[in-house]
């Protein structure tokens, strides 16, 4: 009796190891497949979902007199304009609640914001994850012109294309963009 109870402890205690390295098996299996995907899904989504440029967040140019320019744009083609340039006002297509911001702005012909590029114009895109985007731009040995600034309404930062002009990167923050404006009591052309 004692040899019987013996073999059936020595039983359950060989079974119950069994059930363990199964379920130690099949979870190593689901941790091991888990990861594979997440890392494949990570390796996928840095090519596919890396978004670079958004969009126009500016057009910048040179003229004599910005002044005038404001004014004849306000009068002929119904920009509302302020000492700046004007604004335009449009909702995001992927998020239609969500308002963004597109600035034109005359910049008086002696400006130096646009060296060392030596065109009368300037082009400003939006972007999203300027840090990642900048360190990118660095091993494509894109020239990058200054580091990063930071203001409430976004990061900008400056680099040369490829025929030298003069690039200006804005990973905006929209929400706080338009609450200046309305500070400076300026309209948006929508």
């Amino acid at each position: 009796m004692e040899s019987r109870i013996k073999d059936k402890h020595q039983e359950t205690n060989f079974e119950m190891k069994r059930n363990i390295l199964t379920f130690l098996i099949i979870a190593g299996s689901f941790v091991t497949g888990f990861a594979f995907k997440t890392l494949l899904i990570n390796q996928n989504n840095k090519s596919v979902n890396m978004k670079k440029v958004t969009g126009i967040g500016g057009i910048f140019f040179k003229c004599k007199d910005p002044k005038k320019v404001n004014e004849w744009y306000s009068k002929n083609l119904g920009l509302n304009t302020n000492p700046y340039g004007a604004v335009f006002e449009w909702y995001q297509g992927a998020d239609s609640t969500r308002k963004g911001f597109t600035t034109w702005s005359p910049f008086k012909e002696s400006t130096h914001y646009f060296e060392p590029s030596e065109k009368d114009f300037m082009i400003n895109y939006r972007v999203e994850n300027l840090e990642a985007l900048l360190k990118e731009l660095k091993e494509n040995e894109v020239t990058i012109l200054d580091t990063i600034e930071t203001y409430d309404y976004g990061k900008f930062v400056h680099i040369l294309d490829i025929e030298g002009n003069k690039v200006e990167l804005w990973e905006p923050n929209d929400l706080a963009y338009e609450k200046m404006g309305k500070e400076m009591g300026s309209e948006t052309t929508k």
